[in-house]
């Protein structure tokens, strides 16, 4: 996400419509790379123009990111002589299945046998790969077309190969299953029959890599009829065994000889830094090798270290036992009077007064003077931190003044780029490898922890060095989900029916990481469930109040999405019972006719944000919108009498340009606890590759949503936040999670639903959908995330 927030300080230019070519890139130079092996070699690039071929490109956002366009390569493909196909995975792996859904489509194209293809990460190069930020939930949607083209291309020079050596016409020739089938004339007229001459891959490779790689109108593209592995759900992902098994490398797991390991004790305020600090016991820490202080620096700071003491030792157990000796006093800064308490009045103060107006339909004044009543609700979320499993860690050396950085990274070219940056190195002399991340959210885009791993290996005269987060790190330490109170009001007129619609945001944005803070947040923000609202009401009016940032803000698994879910779904919700209408009733109602949302006849602000996707592909409609709505309450039963403690609630969410709907069913238990026996999804994100993913995203996503809403806040006293482990910062435990999540895929009906998100859509209907239930069930409306898993008596 960040390159669409730097690209928004410099001002550059937005996206162009592009095709994609298939062009040959100098073997040489790749094998130089990641992949050093003989066999075919091809690259991918997009590049601006027109579009025209076997099956119908369409524009992405692709074009727009950094690198993702000219002279950017995108996949590598190479088959050994034993017929082993190679495929590069350029996006991280951190559950969401990138790393083995995008080479599958290449396999399928390509007509590889899956049980000899093996899939190796890319490095960060994005002059290579192609951008490499893996967050948005962009990875599918900006690279299932690419993607299919090489694997085509690879197919169409597999054949070219065949018939050159038979002395036949390509058209002759047949890739199947890892070989190449020569054909022959039927018996009836025009039919082509499979003869029992056929040469593998492997026989093929050194010839097919003679091969000039066609041009995109020579390319032929699989019908879904013929797909061996898109859209099957039958694939496991690449690294299955090994993270069971517990062989699979994550961050931690690298070794390096003459490896030291560190921790770092950094400010408790944010934008504070050492007055003083004595070393001494520290020192006589059995293992404890050395103590460094590390530069800090204050917000804006985009992803530069906090700064703060480290202590290198021969273990991380010594190194914390060494930190843990440290004795430091700290010089808070600015930010010491942080509380969360008092800024959240602040904030709902804020909302209770007129904002900068982002969207106005209508005449919004003229219809809350003449509404028969005015109904109105606030709604609270703190600070959450992502509190991935696996904590930030990285593994730094510096050799021959080349620096090596081991790490679980998002965006690990916009790392090398920051890395560069900060030690005022080429960025030609920088390598960041890539491990499996043991959960991402966003946190592991952030870069921070690999520059202090480089730091410290360059204060040790380049000695390899891990940097180790502990889970206190973590928690207290964190790029945080803003805090945020939205408040929403609806004019009714004398039948009951919304005629006016106002939404004010509070929130501090994730602006004031890159750049000085204006209290406001920017189009990225506003495009989350807030300027895009779908409903069908003749005045609506957008407002955003001033909140300025108190410590460092990130993005959170689907961003300033889920705080206005929570806020619009609970609303609706709230609105039903007061009206006395059934709630997926007014909802439906209010989303209105079939249609497709006109940004600018609905008076949306000029630089609407559509995740960063063209708008004439990718639009607002509002029948796909009713539709998971329709299935997820007809899938889950609804209107059907439930048991008494239990309820049924309903969201739905439209985010990176894809639409979810939840109907969770909650039962108070005897205790007053909070329960999720079922929830029931519909997702449409229009094409897709690898259902058994989407499946595991969602049900992913409804544990997520459950801590989100039930258990996860940070909160800041005097500028420190108060939590520091899952004793106080919880998270949804087996003791109490969603017991079982059904999952309706929609099938995509038309040509024009093209692939979109799957990885964050998931979370924002939850927490609404949740609080519906709880009312549905006790009559307690919920306002404030988290709620607690425990019920008030």
């Amino acid at each position: 996400m960040y390159h669409f927030i730097e690209k928004e300080i410099r001002s550059t230019q937005g996206n162009v419509t592009s095709q994609a070519l298939i062009e040959n890139v100098s073997r040489r130079s790749f094998l130089g790379g990641v992949l050093k092996t003989s066999g075919v070699v091809l690259a991918l690039q997009v590049v601006p123009g027109g579009a025209a071929g076997a099956f119908e490109s369409y524009p992405t956002g692709a074009a727009g990111m950094p690198r993702g366009v000219v002279n950017d390569p995108h996949v590598f493909v190479a088959i050994d002589a034993d017929g082993v196909v190679t495929i590069v995975a350029h996006r991280s792996e951190m559950g969401t299945g990138a790393k083995t859904s995008l080479p599958m489509v290449v396999a399928d194209e390509m007509e590889a046998d899956w049980s000899q293809v093996r899939v190796i990460q890319a490095p960060g190069d994005e002059p290579r790969y192609g951008n490499q930020d893996t967050d948005g939930s962009r990875s599918v949607r900006h690279f299932l077309q690419p993607m299919r083209e090489c694997g085509a291309a690879m197919r169409y020079m597999l054949e070219s190969a065949a018939a050159a050596k038979w002395g036949v016409d390509r058209s002759l020739c047949k890739a199947k299953l890892h070989h190449v089938v020569l054909l022959e004339k039927g018996k009836t007229a025009g039919e082509m029959v499979e003869t029992k001459t056929q040469l593998g891959f492997g026989e093929l490779a050194a010839a097919a890599m003679s091969q000039p790689v066609p041009s995109r109108d020579k390319l032929a593209f699989k019908q879904p009829k013929d797909f061996r592995y898109i859209g099957k759900g039958t694939t496991p992902i690449v690294d299955l065994h090994g993270i069971t098994v517990g062989t699979a490398q994550y961050g931690a797991d690298v070794r390096v000889p003459g490896m030291k390991y560190a921790v770092i004790a950094r400010p408790p305020v944010v934008g504070g830094k050492v007055k003083k600090y004595d070393a001494t016991a520290a020192l006589k820490v059995p293992g404890v090798e050395a103590v460094h202080e590390i530069e800090g620096h204050a917000p804006p700071a985009k992803f530069l270290p906090l700064g703060g003491i480290a202590v290198v030792a021969r273990s991380t157990y010594a190194a914390m036992q060494g930190r843990d000796a440290l004795v430091i006093e700290w010089e808070d800064g600015p930010h010491a009077g942080y509380n969360s308490a008092a800024f959240r009045e602040e904030m709902t103060a804020t909302a209770a007064k007129p904002g900068k107006v982002i969207r106005n339909q209508g005449d919004p004044d003229a219809a809350f003077a003449g509404a028969a009543e005015v109904f109105t609700a606030d709604y609270h979320q703190s600070h959450v931190a992502q509190a991935s499993m696996e904590p930030p860690v990285a593994l730094a050396r510096i050799s021959d003044g080349k620096i090596e950085v081991w790490a679980p990274a998002q965006s690990p070219y916009g790392a090398r780029e920051d890395i560069a940056k900060a030690l005022d190195v080429p960025i030609e002399t920088v390598t960041v490898h890539v491990t499996l991340l043991g959960g991402g959210f966003g946190r592991k885009s952030k870069c921070d922890y690999m520059i202090e791993a480089v730091q410290l290996s360059k204060k040790l005269g380049g000695t390899p060095v891990m940097l180790q987060w502990t889970r206190d790190d973590d928690l207290r330490h964190a790029f945080y989900h803003t805090t945020s109170v939205e408040r929403i009001e609806a004019a009714l007129d004398k039948a009951g029916k919304v005629v006016g619609w106002r939404h004010r945001t509070v929130a501090p944005s994730i602006l004031s990481t890159f750049a000085a803070d204006s209290g406001y947040q920017f189009h990225i923000e506003y495009g989350m469930g807030f300027a895009d609202m779908p409903f069908e009401i003749p005045n609506i009016r957008c407002e955003n109040g001033q909140a300025f940032a108190h410590t460092r803000i990130g993005w959170f698994r689907s961003v300033s999405n889920i705080p206005r879910a929570f806020a619009v779904q609970s609303f609706v919700a709230e609105l039903a019972h007061k009206l006395g209408r059934d709630p997926k009733d007014l909802l439906i109602e209010l989303i209105g006719s079939d249609r497709k949302i006109d940004p600018k006849s609905s008076g949306m602000p000029e630089d609407f944000w559509n995740y960063g996707e063209p708008y004439a592909e990718f639009p607002i409609d509002t029948a796909r919108l009713k539709n998971v709505v329709e299935v997820a309450a007809e899938k889950a039963g609804w209107g059907k009498k439930l048991p008494p403690k239990q309820g049924l609630g309903i969201a739905v969410h439209r985010s990176f340009v894809s639409y979810v709907a939840m109907a969770v069913r909650v039962e108070i238990d005897a205790n007053g606890i909070i329960r999720v026996p079922e929830v029931t999804a519909a997702i449409d994100c229009g094409f897709y590759i690898n259902p058994e993913r989407i499946r595991s995203q969602i049900e992913g996503a409804a544990v997520m949503g459950m801590s989100t809403a039930l258990y996860s806040g940070i909160t800041f006293k005097d500028g420190q936040v108060e939590q520091s482990n899952f004793s106080d910062f919880e998270v949804a435990r087996m003791s109490n999670f969603p017991q079982k999540v059904n999952v309706h895929i929609i099938e995509p009906t038309s040509p024009s639903h093209h692939a979109t998100g799957v990885g964050e859509p998931g979370v924002p209907p939850f927490a609404p959908a949740l609080c519906n239930a709880i009312f549905a069930a006790t009559g307690k409306r919920l306002r404030s995330l988290p709620t607690g898993e425990k019920l008030d008596a």
